[in-house]
């Protein structure tokens, strides 16, 4: 496996391992971590830092509205657990849950990029992208938080080089057009929790048809 370069921030997986990720950036985390060894060994160490925190309140009683959120954590379907064994072809286990299938079911974005929407709620999007070697993704900015992760091949933009394993992690700072590496068909795992915004007239007017 290629040598992973591009981490997850520490917040990130913090977040992840206090349950306050939305689904759609739960899921790139999920994924992630179940193939870099140093990004799981970082939420297994903030795992373990709350379970000390635990035990440190244990014996005080805890407040009704504590109990309540605990257990509806608990009881969250949408939780998705990190270091999913199960894969298919590139996909990792927590993105084969996400589909459904063993196949993506793709739909044509123009220019030979496809997409296949897994989730969509009020926190945001989570999509794989299918992006022909050496084609761009139309110019664009973001209106939030893009993490985008490679499955398969490679993508170039200002910021370098990203292979697979590797999460970009985008916000309204970054302006780039992402291009596939010549090697391989480029395969991503994206979430965002808000539209982005492309700077070409025609991306803009699909925006609504394609929710991206």
């Amino acid at each position: 496996m290629t040598e992973i370069t591009h981490h997850l921030p520490d917040w990130l997986v913090r977040s992840y391992a206090t349950g306050s990720l939305g689904h759609a950036f739960s899921l790139v985390v999920a994924a992630h971590v179940s193939q870099c060894d140093e990004c799981r060994a970082r939420l297994e160490a903030e795992e373990l830092a709350g379970g000390l925190v635990l035990d440190e309140l244990e014996g005080m009683a805890p407040s009704d509205d504590l109990r309540r959120r605990v257990f509806d954590g608990l009881d969250d379907d949408d939780v998705i657990v990190a270091a999913q064994p199960a894969r298919a072809g590139i996909y990792p286990g927590a993105v084969v849950e996400a589909m459904g299938a063993d196949n993506p079911r793709w739909r044509a974005l123009g220019g030979g990029i496809k997409q296949a929407i897994l989730s969509e709620d009020k926190e945001g999007s989570a999509r794989l992208l299918y992006i022909p070697p050496g084609m761009a993704v139309p110019d664009h900015t973001h209106g939030g938080l893009e993490l985008t992760m490679v499955l398969q091949g490679s993508f170039s933009d200002e910021t370098g080089r990203f292979g697979v394993g590797d999460v970009e992690v985008a916000d309204d700072d970054l302006d780039h057009t992402p291009i596939a590496g010549m090697e391989d068909v480029c395969i991503c795992l994206a979430a965002t929790d808000a539209p982005l915004k492309f700077k070409g007239l025609l991306p803009r007017l699909l925006q609504p048809i394609f929710r991206i």
